[in-house]
């Protein structure tokens, strides 16, 4: 909910890792979901993420810029329909650039090409992993609307412990660069039936901003 009876405060959860709570403000957040659902249409739309061992992830994918696969970046969607990429809009690399100037400062802010859209339905999992695949070690901008998440952050050098969990809601920003850039992170739960009604959202939507550096 947005009034809260003690509001969430902004947490530097690692170095260079920032949580800014209710970051999005609720137009945006229509926005943004209104944006989401074209950009999930076909082609190029949303797809299930097929990993080299042969398994599938549970959350579900669609890519702008640049098409994201296990572990490269292409301009088509080679593990899927084949279609040219969806383009990555400029307002969307503001809204990145925003929220790295809100939380780690002018200087950090970079032009963002790519973004990653995570779609979780109540039984979806994000295993511990690094985002390493750029050429660019800006900021990664992840953007959270509907359901509330728990996101593990971790440290650079393994998945497991030291790492701190982090309840992530509808609205919630969080930023990572610097020396944490390339920590290990993932969602081991996503709690379902919480988004804010009026969004109109069953799921989790989680939006990554990156600069490929390509």
């Amino acid at each position: 909910m947005d009034a809260e009876l003690f509001p969430r405060p902004r947490a530097e959860v690692a170095p260079g890792a920032v949580h800014v709570p209710g970051w999005l403000e609720p137009g945006r957040r229509r926005d943004l979901l209104e944006a989401c659902r074209e950009w999930a249409r076909p082609p190029a739309g949303l797809r299930t993420v097929r990993t080299p061992g042969g398994g599938t992830m549970t959350a579900r994918q669609v890519c702008l810029g640049l098409h994201w696969y296990p572990y490269g970046y292409a301009r088509t969607v080679v593990d899927g329909d084949g279609a040219p990429v969806k383009p990555f809009p400029h307002w969307l690399g503001e809204l990145g650039r925003e929220a790295v100037r809100d939380t780690l400062g002018p200087q950090q802010a970079a032009a963002y090409d790519i973004a990653l859209i995570n779609f979780y339905d109540g039984d979806a999992r994000m295993g511990m992993h690094r985002d390493s695949d750029e050429k660019s070690d800006a900021p990664v901008v992840s953007l959270s609307l509907g359901d509330t998440c728990v996101f593990r952050f971790g440290n650079p050098e393994t998945r497991a412990r030291p790492y701190t969990d982090v309840e992530l809601r509808s609205g919630d920003l969080f930023v990572f660069g610097g020396p944490s850039r390339l920590a290990y992170h993932g969602v081991p739960r996503v709690h379902p039936a919480t988004a804010p009604p009026e969004l109109g959202l069953t799921g989790r939507l989680n939006i990554t901003l990156r600069v490929s550096g390509l």
